[in-house]
């Protein structure tokens, strides 16, 4: 069913002129989306200050603006089609839902006076479609309060990490007259102070300074939002362990350094008995935890204190044990800093001796690579502060022993392990940060799920790599298969895919890789568009 959309007279400001007014004031140049009819009336009068980015699916579409709002600290905005396209993006939005990704979806809607009929392409109830994984979602009542809502919308989204949310707007709305006020509406600031009380910090510095064996557990929320250094610094002032919080998506902190104890596992009792004998954890920026592995038991060993700092209130309400201090923790460690007397310093000044040399890597069968020897290579060859979006469940193990991470931003992970993430997210971070090379690390198995991101990738001339490892299984779904006693579960292999000429059909040059030193030869020629390297690799678990 269509409508016209409504005539307005000339020189009326329309709701479609606030809503642009407003979102250049939020600092927003680019929209990511793959239109519908619903969406045709608001792109119409994209001003000529944005960027509209069509991704060919509504998942990588999310994705896409998911790497680029967290590579960028900027809003994401995608642009939805009704139900349909919502719930095709709803993978891709449980991924920014985890990481609280500043994310503003906006769907389309049918004509106001027939939503109610449920005509083909209507959303019905749609403010309920994408809960709980938004924080916000609303459908205006009135086409004048689309403005309003949608400056709400931008308020629980970001800018920080706060977390996407959505807005369905009935498409005849874009035309009809603004409400008077919206010029007040566009002038409003929100200012944002978390700050942790002066006492609260002396009294956590205090019992920093005074514990036998502290240590330190980052979250992915610190990446890129703690002072550069910081972490370092006050890891190194306290001769602190430091793990990062489980299943990150982000690494808060080097993963060579001599005090950086890997990721921790994501059971109860593995969690337990990494942290026993530390009398006193700090957990900055992260849930008290995220779980995966069912292992019941005891949260803490006795004699172990836990302090959770962090700005979610939800994961502050969730924990089940230890102390929380709602605050900002990127603002806390500068304060526990200043207290305790380190000093951060620049990359440029650190000290070699706290950096622990890479293990050799594992090596497979002719014809093949072992993971280890492709994150090897990349390490030899990619510049330092290369940006790595990663999506290959099954070789994290092999990745967190052989890559060298020191700078912020060095590391994308799909935050709720949903798969589609990797390949949409890396020409997010890519268009987000041109100044740095950036790299997709994908398994065959994920890279279906996103793979049409390699057309975005190609009509954009973007510089990036996408390294496919291909060892034609679900690796980890192998492991995990072993784990729960049951390997005879269908599903678990995906033989003969080659992604080298599917890649070609969306424009970007491919090439099978099966030796290292063709490898390291590919990797070190400089992009100047995107491109495919398929290795073949040999078989391996997550840890």
């Amino acid at each position: 069913m269509t409508n016209a959309t409504p005539a307005r007279p000339t020189g009326t400001t329309t709701v479609r002129d606030s809503t642009y007014a407003l979102l250049e004031r939020s600092g927003v140049t680019t929209i990511f989306g793959n239109p519908g009819s619903n969406e045709l009336p608001f792109l119409a009068g994209m001003p000529a200050s944005m960027r509209y980015v069509l991704a060919l699916h509504e998942g990588a579409a999310v994705a896409m603006a998911d790497g680029y709002a967290q590579a960028s600290g900027e809003l994401g905005v995608v642009n939805l089609h009704a139900a349909s396209g919502t719930g095709n993006a709803m993978g891709g939005l449980s991924n920014a839902a985890v990481s609280r990704s500043p994310l503003l979806l906006l769907a389309g809607q049918q004509v106001r006076e027939t939503v109610g009929q449920n005509v083909m392409l209507a959303n019905m109830d749609a403010a309920q479609l994408t809960r709980p994984l938004t924080g916000y979602s609303a459908e205006p009542l009135a086409a004048v309060d689309v403005p309003r809502t949608l400056a709400e919308a931008i308020h629980h989204a970001g800018p920080g990490r706060r977390g996407p949310s959505f807005v369905s707007v009935p498409y005849d709305d874009w035309e009809r007259p603004a409400a008077a006020g919206d010029p007040a509406l566009l002038a409003r600031t929100v200012t944002r102070a978390f700050h942790a009380a002066p006492e609260e910090v002396e009294r956590i510095a205090g019992l920093l300074a005074g514990a036998q064996r502290p240590a330190l557990v980052l979250g992915s929320d610190l990446d890129g939002t703690a002072t550069p250094g910081a972490l370092v610094a006050l890891a190194e002032h306290l001769g602190a362990t430091v793990h990062v919080a489980p299943s990150p998506y982000r690494l808060p902190f080097p993963n060579r350094h001599r005090l950086f104890a890997g990721v921790l596992p994501a059971g109860i009792r593995s969690i337990r008995d990494a942290l026993a004998g530390h009398d006193l954890v700090l957990v900055l920026g992260a849930p008290v935890f995220r779980y995966h592995q069912y292992e019941p038991g005891e949260y803490l060993a006795e004699g172990t204190r836990l302090i959770q700092v962090t700005d979610d209130t939800d994961a502050a309400a969730r924990a089940p044990f230890g102390e929380t201090l709602l605050a900002e923790p990127a603002a806390l460690v500068d304060g526990l800093i200043a207290c305790l007397g380190a000093e951060p310093r620049p990359t440029s000044a650190e000290d070699p001796e706290a950096y622990l040399p890479c293990p050799e890597p594992g090596t497979a069968g002719a014809g093949r690579l072992h993971p280890a020897e492709v994150f090897a290579a990349l390490r030899r060859t990619q510049p330092r502060d290369t940006a790595y979006v990663v999506e290959s469940t099954s070789t994290t193990g092999d990745f967190w022993a052989q890559m060298d991470l020191r700078e912020p931003g060095s590391y994308f992970w799909p935050a709720s392990g949903g798969l589609g993430f990797g390949l949409p997210a890396a020409v997010g971070v890519a268009l987000a940060r041109p100044d740095r090379r950036v790299v997709g690390v994908i398994g065959d198995g994920s890279a279906n799920y996103g793979i049409t991101a390699l057309w975005t990738a190609a009509q954009l001339r973007l510089p990036l790599t996408i390294v496919i490892l291909r060892n034609g299984t679900y690796g980890a779904l192998r492991w995990f298969a072993d784990v729960l006693g049951t390997p005879d579960a269908p599903g678990l292999d995906i033989p003969d895919i080659d992604l080298v000429p599917v890649a070609e059909g969306y424009g970007v040059p491919g090439r099978r890789v099966q030796d290292l030193a063709t490898l390291e030869d590919l990797l070190r020629r400089e992009p100047d568009g995107p491109r495919l390297l398929q290795v073949e690799t040999s078989l391996t678990t997550p840890h």
